[in-house]
């Protein structure tokens, strides 16, 4: 089961995506203080959680850590919809009525990203007979 970042969690996990390399604390705690008030104390602490929660990993340098993003947050948005379509107990009209807050770019990102599972779907690729 896939649990929902909380605020402060997403606002860490944003800037570790983005910034798609190793980051430190203090890296974190700089760019997170142009917004809010925040302490060294808390920003370690929610980064150790997301560490204990397998979406960071990390290796030490020094006294501190350099942390890591498991994943990018695309499959962390897939695994949010996937949990939340899998709870319904219609998922045939959750995902209609999904389809129906898309907006038009949503709409042709989802016929997009269709086409390249069909094209990259079993038994297709190079070698396979008829291609």
């Amino acid at each position: 089961m896939v649990r929902r970042l909380g605020d402060l969690e997403d606002a860490v996990m944003t800037r570790v995506w983005d910034w798609n390399r190793p980051v430190t604390v203090r890296e974190v705690l700089e760019d997170l203080q142009q917004e809010r008030s925040i302490a060294y104390t808390t920003v370690m602490t929610v980064m150790d959680n997301l560490y204990q929660k397998g979406w960071l990993r990390r290796e030490a340098e020094g006294r501190a850590y350099r942390y890591e993003a498991v994943s990018n947050r695309a499959a962390y948005s897939a695994a949010l919809m996937n949990e939340a379509w899998s709870v319904s107990d219609n998922p045939a009209a959750a995902l209609v009525a999904f389809f129906g807050m898309m907006s038009a770019e949503q709409r042709e990102a989802l016929r997009d990203a269709i086409r390249v599972v069909q094209l990259d779907g079993p038994g297709d690729g190079p070698g396979t007979p008829g291609r």
